[in-house]
């Protein structure tokens, strides 16, 4: 079968090395992807957005299945368009999409539904959530309600910094129009857990637990990013917890969204707090998560496209997910500066040490092939990935594998995985 993944970063990379691996995909296309992309599929200038570019595209090259990686045209309904046209597409439509699209939407669906979260208000009016926290107890949590990257949370310990949070999202439009609303949110104390999962509509089977690194600097200081790393499974992920968001958080998202008419297909991305209360939701995403899908989708035994096609077809109860005995850690080399300004075009070198290797990968985020080789292309470059036996050993061989690749800026945090330790 020809297949086209829609994205181009180190989560698009991911998955076209898991499709590359199915004995069912005879040709693999990547729109627009990138500079590591292009070794494993062939890569066509069309953004994500390109609606129109993409169904045209598929159309003239009789594409059997797209799989659409990113945020953005999900939420923006490219599946809807996909489907439309008669191309078989995987991830949500855009009504279940707005699952991610719309913070003030997933917070109202966990209220109705009574699935556990931490207590919020919405506001549409600046003027209204400043009132609304000069009554309120710190620390609050403010939330653009729209797409930001990852980047749209602010955790505010005092008035002043929520007053500036509020001009930030609402006034200044920091994060564009997925600041029109803002979701102020109680502060949650705990361990964060990420656990992915694939949906048919009816059934939702988990994934292994991933945990995410979101700040710039070592010891989760500086600012927010898309993401500096990650390690899989979570130590603080136990049985109990699984069981109790078994019952009370994973079946009843996909119950509630099918009672609102909203049908979802695709991956559900649960962020979780594991308060002294018990699991909370933080987020959930309608997509592998970036840079969680390095640790999850190498450790998976399954072949990603028949998994796909049983969540596609409806009969996800038929497929028994396995994962590896084994852990994996992810430490992503950035640009240095981001996520603010950072310099593009700066030539790596080393990426030929991964060839070969097993258990090891480069996935790349922001990267391009040029004449002159594979050249830096946005603020986080490669996510470096290791299994090991364990957690510790897959940390130590990730660290070690950074040092196999150079490029002038190379920033990274010293501590992903440093939780492990403390376990």
């Amino acid at each position: 079968m020809k297949v086209l993944i829609v994205g181009s970063g180190g989560r698009e990379h991911a998955i076209a090395a898991s499709v590359k691996k199915s004995k069912k995909v005879d040709q693999l296309y990547c729109a627009p992807g990138n500079g590591g992309i292009s070794a494993l599929a062939e890569c066509v200038p069309i953004g994500a957005m390109e609606f129109d570019r993409l169904v045209e595209f598929a159309k003239e090259k009789e594409i059997d299945l797209v799989i659409v990686g990113m945020d953005d045209p999900l939420v923006g309904g490219l599946v809807d368009c996909l489907e439309e046209a008669g191309i078989p597409a995987f991830g949500p439509r855009k009504n279940a999409a707005i699952l991610e699209g719309s913070k003030a939407f997933s917070k109202d669906l966990m209220k109705k539904y009574h699935i556990p979260t931490a207590a919020y208000e919405n506001f549409d009016d600046p003027d209204e959530a400043i009132a609304y926290l000069k009554k309120s107890r710190f620390p609050v949590v403010l939330k653009a309600d729209g797409l930001a990257l990852g980047k749209g949370v602010l955790i505010c310990n005092t008035l002043e910094e929520a007053l500036e949070g509020v001009k930030t999202i609402m006034l200044d439009k920091q994060f564009g129009t997925a600041g029109n609303r803002m979701v102020v949110e109680e502060f949650m104390t705990g361990r964060e857990v990420s656990v992915l999962s694939f949906v048919d509509g009816k059934t939702i089977k988990t994934m292994t637990s991933a945990q995410d690194h979101k700040r710039a600097k070592d010891g989760d200081q500086g600012l927010n990013t898309g993401g500096m790393g990650t390690f899989s499974p979570s130590p603080f992920y136990t049985r109990e917890v699984d069981e109790f968001c078994k019952k009370y958080i994973y079946q009843a998202t996909v119950d509630a969204m099918a009672a609102e008419g909203r049908p979802f297909k695709g991956i559900i991305f649960f962020g979780l707090m594991l308060t002294p209360d018990g699991p909370r939701v933080l987020e959930y995403n309608a997509r592998f998560g970036d840079p969680e899908a390095q640790v999850v989708l190498p450790r998976m035994k399954n072949d990603l496209i028949e998994v796909i096609e049983a969540c596609m077809e409806g009969r996800l109860d038929s497929i028994d997910l396995e994962f590896e005995d084994n852990a994996a850690v992810c430490v992503v080399l950035a640009s240095d500066g981001y996520p603010l300004a950072y310099e593009k075009d700066k030539l790596i070198r080393g990426l030929e040490a991964f060839e070969g290797k097993e258990d090891y990968y480069c996935f790349h985020a922001g990267t391009k092939k040029t004449e002159e080789g594979i050249v830096t292309n946005g603020g986080r470059v490669l996510g470096i990935t290791a299994k090991g036996k364990d957690l510790k050993e897959a940390r130590e061989n990730a660290y070690e594998a950074v040092k196999w690749v150079s490029f002038e800026n190379k920033y990274m945090r010293m501590d992903i995985g440093k939780a492990i330790d403390e376990a």
